[in-house]
């Protein structure tokens, strides 16, 4: 499988919760960065288990991926994608290295639309952003 649709595949397979799923598709040793919150995740078990604990309240309904941008060069992809919770929305861009159709380590930038807020000097020179 091409690299662009193997995370395609996973972002689906995330969204539908499917871990064993997921687990297809990361290879056994990966290395998952999260520079936000300075954490590394190492392995696919872990992966998984950061994945589907942090997925709700232990229910098995799907939740919403949205895939804004995915975007291939080789073995590297890129991804934006937007998940919608029930408080708060959540954005993450992700850079994703793929081998042999696994996916052998990522860096994840995930935020919240307006988490950070734009500095009041910034005024004269920005506009709003309104968001999709």
């Amino acid at each position: 499988m091409e690299p662009l649709n193997v995370v395609a595949e996973l972002w689906e397979r995330i969204g539908a919760r499917d871990w064993d799923g997921v687990g297809e598709l990361i290879a056994r040793d990966a290395v998952i960065e999260w520079p936000v919150s300075g954490e590394r995740i190492v392995g696919r078990d872990n992966f998984i288990a950061v994945n589907s604990d942090g997925a709700g309240d232990g229910d098995t309904d799907e939740r919403s991926v949205e895939v804004l941008r995915i975007l291939a060069d080789g073995d590297f992809v890129v991804t934006e994608v937007e998940i919608p919770q029930e408080h708060v929305v959540y954005r993450a861009v992700s850079l994703w290295t793929v081998r042999s159709g696994e996916i052998v380590g990522a860096r994840e930038y995930w935020t919240s639309p307006g988490q950070d807020p734009a500095p009041r000097w910034r005024a004269g020179y920005v506009e709003p952003l309104v968001t999709d």
